[in-house]
């Protein structure tokens, strides 16, 4: 998608050969400000702090992790090391798990001699794919999108939740990808974006990609949506996932299963779109999808943009309040009116999912 104008994608191999950039998503949309990922400790530390994040990029940036570990450390050892260091740092979004699984299974037979080169190669293949896949997800949400023009003048209101945008992906994104489709089709389209609490990937990230792009939209804050929902603001809603089970429970940015809700009660269609990559077969039901608790610094601190332009953090709650901050909940299946993946609309159910996973 665009910055400035520029064709420009979430992650790209450094041409002089020294690395991979990723933009560092923690400062945006204050700065733009890419950064050079040299070995599998970069990689971990990118992945873990959040300077990438999205379940789709974070499996490519675990793939691209492991062909740099691949220049420190070939043998079978490292190869394991590798892959372990880098599990290790979200335990939620399943792409990651899929990604170093691909590389070790494709990594393993090979002389120690050839993997480094290989693995770029590989790399840059599931980069390619990333691409591909979420291109295709957004022709087939675009059908659904379209349906909703012949319901009645004005623009097709979206409500989206987190960031499920290009910025979570390598391009394109999921739950945005329909949105850039529509918008490529001549569409009239209005974003309603959640600022979703408490890293606010809405306001900062999916707002600016959706303005970069062109796209008209609004920021509300997090409980406003239902609201907007009784008042006949919202056609339907899109959102993204990080891990699908089985049976088509939903885990996704915490604050999607109150949206779900929401959506349920005022008969609003909820549409989840995410990758095959993102289903995951060997667990049962959401329930079992492990949830990141994350530092509780980030309910109780927020950082923004001062008048003198430097980017600070400060405290919003008194100094010796607890908090907790689980990242993630799960919308269960019935909440869901369909899943858009790369092979079409599937009902969120386990007979039908059985073929696709």
């Amino acid at each position: 998608m665009l910055i400035d104008g520029q064709k420009t994608t979430a992650i790209w191999p450094d041409l002089a050969g020294n690395g991979v950039f990723i933009l560092d998503q923690t400062v945006l949309p204050h700065r733009v400000a890419p950064v050079l990922l040299r070995n599998l400790g970069d990689s971990a530390r990118a992945i873990a702090d959040m300077l990438v994040r999205g379940a789709p990029l974070i499996g490519v940036t675990a793939a691209y992790g492991v062909a740099l570990a691949m220049r420190e450390d070939a043998s079978d050892a490292f190869l394991a090391k590798a892959s372990a260091v880098l599990r290790a740092t979200r335990p939620t979004a399943v792409n990651l798990q899929w990604a170093l699984a691909r590389m070790q299974e494709f990594l393993a037979p090979l002389p120690p001699a050839e993997r480094a080169e290989a693995a770029f190669a590989k790399a840059e293949e599931m980069a390619a794919a990333d691409i591909e896949c979420n291109r295709s997800i957004g022709l087939h949400g675009l059908e659904l999108i379209r349906a909703f023009q012949q319901k009645r003048p004005g623009p097709v209101r979206i409500l989206t939740h987190c960031n499920a945008g290009w910025l979570a992906t390598v391009d394109w994104g999921t739950a945005t990808a329909p949105i850039y489709q529509a918008q490529a089709a001549g569409i009239e389209l209005h974003v309603f974006v959640d600022e979703t609490r408490p890293r606010n990937q809405g306001a900062s990230l999916t707002a600016f990609e959706l303005g970069q792009q062109g796209v008209p939209h609004t920021l509300i804050v997090d409980n406003a949506g239902g609201h907007l929902m009784q008042h006949g603001e919202i056609d339907l809603v899109i959102v993204g996932a990080d891990r699908i089970a089985a049976n088509g429970d939903v885990c996704n940015k915490i604050g999607t299963y109150l949206k779900a809700l929401a959506a349920f009660d005022n008969k609003i269609p909820f549409y989840v779109a995410a990758p095959v990559s993102t289903f995951d077969a060997a667990l049962a039901e959401g329930r079992l999808i492990p949830i990141e608790e994350r530092s509780a610094r980030e309910v109780t601190h927020m950082s923004g943009l001062t008048a003198s332009g430097d980017v600070t953090e400060v405290l919003i709650a008194p100094p010796t309040t607890p908090a907790r901050n689980p990242a993630f909940d799960v919308t269960p299946a019935r909440l869901v009116s369909g899943i858009i993946t790369e092979k079409g609309v599937f009902a969120a159910n386990g007979a039908a999912l059985a073929g696709l996973i």
